[in-house]
């Protein structure tokens, strides 16, 4: 088979690689598929979801892994979701995908080990935590202040006040913004 460009040897930041080259993508279709979730905790969840994407369009003749070739890919993703009805949701998921091995079809092993996969897994958690650090904090539920209404009344002197608390909630409606990953 000859080497294609997908199979030749590129750089990014120092390391050589090769597939796809940086910056390059592509657009999948998913059939229908099974997403299968259990609830483990009161704000967490296992999930499992088998299906079969397809390239919208044609891949070039010759380009791309040989069929057979798996990846083992980590995903961290922000997904929200939407109740339309009663058995109905929308989701959108936005994130990030890491590849931490691959198998070629020709091979029977992947190319890193189980222990080496998972360095990597914790390496990749600990710069996302770095990086989530470092950007300056977002307020997931913005609190909006009303305008005070206008009175006639004369202010009550400061010392009939009634002290204020560090927990007190402003006054006025709080307003949840959704904003995607």
């Amino acid at each position: 088979m000859a080497n294609t460009a997908y199979d030749q040897f590129k750089e990014h930041e120092g390391k050589r690689y090769t597939g796809m080259k940086i910056g390059r993508g592509h657009k999948w279709r998913y059939e229908p598929g099974d997403w299968t979730e259990k609830k483990v905790t009161p704000d967490k969840w296992e999930f499992q979801y088998s299906v079969v994407k397809r390239r919208k369009g044609r891949a070039p003749e010759g380009s791309g892994a040989p069929v057979g070739t798996a990846y083992g890919w980590y995903i961290l993703a922000h997904q929200i979701v939407t109740k339309l009805d009663a058995n109905s949701y929308t989701t959108e998921m936005a994130g990030l995908k890491y590849n931490l091995a691959h198998k070629r079809a020709d091979k029977t092993t992947w190319s890193a080990s189980d222990r080496a996969q998972r360095r990597r897994l914790v390496q990749i958690l600990r710069e996302m935590i770095a990086e989530i650090e470092r950007q300056p904090e977002k307020r997931t539920a913005p609190v909006r202040k009303e305008p005070e209404p206008a009175t006639t009344k004369a202010p009550r002197s400061a010392s009939r006040r009634a002290p204020r608390s560090a927990s007190r909630r402003p006054a006025g409606p709080v307003r949840r913004h959704r904003h995607a990953a």
